[in-house]
């Protein structure tokens, strides 16, 4: 029995954490990280790159201190 309903296996609260993880995270990228990166690990738009593998770790980052920070405030 589901206790909330899911979209494509996901709560919506699990998409929220989705929707901030990578605002939050591209936020972080190219506002904190882009000024002081070396050219080859900035993302250039429409391209797979260095860059886009930097903004998807901080992204991913983020969203394990979402998932911490909602693990522990239940405990």
């Amino acid at each position: 029995m589901a206790t909330a309903r899911q979209f494509l296996g996901a709560t919506p609260r699990r998409w929220l954490e989705y929707l901030i993880a990578i605002l939050l995270g591209n936020a972080i990228y190219y506002l904190s990280l882009v000024p002081h990166l070396p050219e080859a690990l900035r993302h250039k738009g429409f391209a797979i790159d260095w860059g886009a593998g930097v903004d998807f770790l901080v992204c991913v980052a983020v969203y394990g201190l979402i998932r911490l920070g909602t693990r522990i405030q239940r405990h």
